[in-house]
């Protein structure tokens, strides 16, 4: 799968059914080479937007449960980064 095919997809949270956007970007480790975390829009306030400041909630690797065709589900934890 490839970065272009992660972001069409939609990522909804299993806890409560929410919807998280698409992917916006990708974590990885580069000494074992491997995926760490997904970059999902966060909610912005009102002059975050007017300064055109991108924020992205941090949802760890081990949080996703599923990848499917069109969606990807995932288990946000608490303590999820909002800041990117």
């Amino acid at each position: 799968m490839t970065l272009s095919e992660l972001r069409t997809k939609e990522v909804i949270d299993v806890q409560d059914g929410k919807r998280l956007g698409r992917v916006m970007d990708l974590e990885f480790c580069v000494s074992d080479s491997r995926i760490t975390a997904l970059v999902v829009p966060a909610e912005t306030s009102f002059i975050q937007s007017l300064r055109g400041e991108k924020c992205g909630m941090v949802i760890p690797w081990e949080n996703i449960r599923r990848i499917g065709d069109d969606v990807i589900l995932v288990a946000v934890p608490e303590s999820c980064s909002h800041n990117w």
